[in-house]
């Protein structure tokens, strides 16, 4: 059973969480719907279009408003606390959260109350506040862009924006950051780092790249991280070692920006859409 945790940027959306569909083409949770656009909604929307090939149970996702003023955030975690430990996950996604040492360590503690323990991904604001706390060992796969990744890395900063600059690297310092951020404790078991070449990482270092197809235009869009993390996750609930859920993820993900013959102006639910083929043939291909 597999729950999606996030922020949509919209103040006046309301808590909600329960089973997640798909409804002409938005995601409807509840008594709500919400377009699928960067962000969360990405990432519940490519779980949902992988979920069309893989078979899913019901997908639940926990949802709040919040423009980056925490508020929304505080109402979720508060939420999380409470009733996390009554569902029998088997995958738990965190994604936009504004991140709180204090109440990610809250909501970490009562994820540790469901037996047998859930598989962990975390991205984005949720990404950092785990590694703000000194919790990061705690997380089976984080999906970190190389900024992000940078931020991981760097044992002092406490918070992305006090990133020393000298870390502040291209993506051809991707394995020397990932050894940094392994050595100071700052990683998750697995790291899928997200760029023009996407990076499968352990603390041995760079297990396997992925760089085909390349769409220039992909690239440039936003939410193309997003629905790489939301198909590592539906991978990972149908069953598959986190590895190998996040290789397939990244070719995938890149197969289906391809079919989408992406321009400057394409949005991602056209990626999304194009989700079900290319993780079919990928599947496929690999006799996964």
């Amino acid at each position: 059973m597999l729950c999606i945790v996030g922020t949509v940027p919209d103040a006046d959306f309301p808590l909600v969480s329960g089973p997640v569909h798909l409804e002409e083409g938005r995601l409807a949770v509840a008594d709500r719907t919400i377009e699928i656009h960067r962000g969360t909604p990405a990432l519940v929307g490519a779980v949902l279009a992988a979920g069309t090939v893989l078979h899913l149970p019901p997908v639940e996702a926990w949802l709040v408003g919040d423009i980056g003023r925490g508020e929304g955030s505080r109402r979720l975690y508060a939420h999380l606390e409470q009733a996390l430990a009554g569902f029998p996950w088997t995958v738990l996604v965190f994604h936009y959260l504004q991140p709180d040492v204090d109440w990610h360590n809250r909501v970490l503690f009562t994820v540790e109350k469901i037996l047998p323990r859930p598989v962990l991904i975390a991205d984005a604001g949720f990404m950092y506040a785990a590694k703000m706390s000194g919790q990061a060992e705690s997380y089976d796969l984080f999906t970190p862009d190389v900024g992000e990744l940078a931020f991981l890395a760097d044992e002092e900063a406490p918070h992305p924006f006090y990133t020393r600059g000298f870390i502040l690297h291209q993506e051809d310092k991707v394995a020397e950051l990932i050894d940094r951020t392994y050595t100071n404790a700052n990683a998750a078991r697995w790291l899928l780092v997200k760029g023009r070449r996407d990076c499968l990482a352990d603390a041995r270092g760079i297990r396997e790249t992925v760089d085909t197809p390349a769409s220039p235009a992909m690239e440039a869009m936003g939410g193309t991280g997003d629905t790489l993390t939301g198909l590592a996750s539906a991978l990972a609930a149908a069953g598959m070692p986190i590895d190998r859920a996040a290789i397939l993820a990244a070719r995938a993900n890149r197969l289906a920006g391809q079919l989408a013959s992406p321009t400057p102006a394409t949005q991602i639910e056209a990626i999304v859409r194009k989700i079900p083929m290319a993780l079919k043939q990928v599947l496929d291909t690999c006799g996964a």
